[in-house]
């Protein structure tokens, strides 16, 4: 089945663009770095340009939160989903609704345990053997004495995860990741942050942002909006049928990020990890899990595919498993929209070694033969956004515009709007 839509037209939709927007961070959407998050304005626009009051949202790839976070601000029950541990942590506490002096009592017990510290006197506690990589003995020493603290308090669960989020967001820096890789690599010549210190500063800018957060909400009357995150996979999900209103998610990058990768310092910190290869197998698309059969059912699709073999074949076989995985989270989209209900996809075009991977129009394809109706597409350009865009022609890899062979790879992104038939 080929798609119509004349994707190749499409003209920018500088509505759709916010070039003026350079701060993700309002309310508690800074909380924690996130790579690939899309604008919380475009998840506004679109809540206010398409849903009713009384509507459900559901985010079948809810990342750190930030269609939950907006759904919450505008009074819509919603229903988040995400294999990954870390991003659950991170949108449930960016969902909560915490009293401010709460946090204050918390904070201040948490700053006299480490003003009370004796770092001479802290014992190493056996981790993981991949924490002895990423970490010195003194930041290793320091930031577990700030997660055995952060459980001891004696506080709901909520105040807790809002504490080991704000710990989870300073890893990279009090650790030897090189902050500007695309992917994990130590930097020989990099000084980490000083975990308490780090913490600290953390923790008060975030108080800030709950504040806000709260007093909004409180001012709304959308406190007690219900908000729900399930650790569960996009392609099997217990969400009741029929029980959704609009759907909007923004899927992984095809051939950009192992996500899996990007949260291992958390992940081992917090037990979330144990082996990162099999933790690998759990994502969408990710060549740690694909099969042998390079085929897809979506007519383009299966044609990027086979140029993309005749290039590199690991490569292809990523892209044919994460066009059939992405198949089978449409048939669930289907399950959970009410009739009439609303998917919105916000996804890239990207190229490797020359061949375009046109995943909007890919998307499409199989949105319709899923039962869906195209009503609309948005293209915007991508003005800032925590991902890779440059790429080497040549081999394929990620690299700086300094490069020869270099190419920008995700200009812009597209908004698809299919409708349940």
């Amino acid at each position: 089945m080929n798609v119509t839509y004349p994707f190749e037209k499409l003209p920018v939709n500088e509505e759709w663009t916010f070039k003026n927007v350079r701060s993700t961070e309002q309310w508690t959407h800074g909380y924690h770095r996130y790579p690939a998050k899309f604008l919380p304005n475009i998840v506004k626009k679109i809540i206010e340009d398409y849903t009713n009051d009384e509507d459900v949202i559901a985010d079948l790839f809810a990342g750190c939160g930030t269609t939950l976070v907006e759904s919450k601000i505008h009074g819509r029950k919603s229903v988040g989903v995400d294999i990954n541990p870390v991003a659950k942590l991170i949108a449930n506490a960016k969902i909560k609704c915490i009293e401010p002096s709460k946090l204050d009592k918390s904070f201040e017990e948490l700053k006299k345990c480490i003003e009370k510290c004796n770092t001479k006197n802290l014992r190493s506690k056996a981790v993981h053997e991949r924490i002895d990589y990423w970490f010195g003995e003194s930041e290793k020493l320091k930031i577990n004495f700030l997660y055995e603290s952060i459980l001891k308090l004696n506080v709901d669960r909520g105040i807790k995860n809002f504490f080991l989020v704000g710990l989870s967001n300073v890893l990279k820096n009090c650790s030897k990741w090189l902050q500007t890789s695309t992917k994990p690599q130590i930097d020989p010549n990099k000084i980490p942050s000083d975990p308490f210190t780090a913490f600290k500063s953390q923790i008060k800018k975030m108080q800030r942002k709950n504040a806000e957060f709260f007093d909004e909400l409180k001012r709304l009357g959308f406190a007690n909006v219900a908000c729900e995150i399930l650790l569960e996979d996009a392609r099997n999900t217990s969400i009741e049928t029929e029980s959704i209103d609009a759907i909007i998610t923004s899927p992984p990058y095809v051939t950009s990020y192992e996500y899996a990768d990007l949260h291992q310092l958390t992940g081992y910190w917090y037990d979330y990890i144990e082996n990162l290869r099999e933790f690998r197998k759990n994502f969408i698309g990710t060549f740690y899990s694909y099969n042998e059969n390079l085929f897809s059912e979506a007519t383009l699709a299966q044609r990027i595919i086979r140029q993309i073999e005749e290039k590199h074949t690991r490569t292809a076989k990523e892209v044919s498993n994460y066009f059939n995985d992405i198949s089978l989270v449409a048939k669930e989209m289907k399950r959970i929209l009410k009739p009439e209900g609303r998917v919105f996809l916000v996804v890239g075009n990207t190229t490797y070694k020359e061949v375009k991977i046109n995943t909007a129009e890919v998307f499409s394809e199989i949105l319709t033969m899923t039962g869906f109706k195209i009503e609309n597409v948005i293209k915007r350009t991508i003005p800032y956004k925590l991902i890779p865009t440059i790429r080497d022609k040549k081999t394929g890899k990620f690299t700086t515009m300094s490069n020869k062979n270099s190419q920008r790879v995700y200009p812009e992104e597209y908004i698809v709007i299919a409708k349940r038939t």
